[in-house]
């Protein structure tokens, strides 16, 4: 099973274009590349997403795993952001709205995704210097 010890795991929609592009936002503004990132769609993001009572097969929410704590929603949005440091810590500001406002939304982005977004054919691959950071 993958672990965090060498940083937190995002597992993500590898064939949602919204999901890519945030992946993609992530490896932009990561800038000590502490994330690491697994598709729900390989092996290793199936098993992620099953052990953490989340469907594989019907994957509606980003999981973000940082030690022995899971982020589901929009807290694992603020997670990812606020965890870029420096400014980006601002949009900690965001948690003290209301989960059941900010989840909510997120939950209506993540059901429309691929009608709003767009879906692709295959998961989106990695640029070669990002792949070490992508487990299977």
């Amino acid at each position: 099973m993958a672990t965090d010890a060498d940083g937190p795991i995002l597992v993500f929609d590898g064939v949602c274009l919204l999901c890519s592009r945030w992946v993609r936002f992530v490896l932009h503004h990561d800038r000590t590349g502490r994330f690491r990132f697994a598709a729900m769609q390989s092996e290793t993001g199936r098993m992620l997403i099953g052990a953490h009572g989340l469907d594989p097969d019907d994957p509606a929410s980003l999981l973000l795993l940082e030690g022995d704590r899971r982020y589901t929603d929009s807290d694992a949005i603020l997670r990812v952001l606020t965890g870029f440091g420096g400014a980006w810590r601002l949009f900690g500001v965001l948690y003290r709205l209301p989960r059941g406002w900010r989840d909510p939304a997120y939950r209506r982005l993540a059901r429309n995704r691929y009608r709003w977004f767009g879906r692709g054919d295959a998961c989106w691959l990695p640029a070669p210097e990002h792949a070490g950071r992508f487990l299977r």
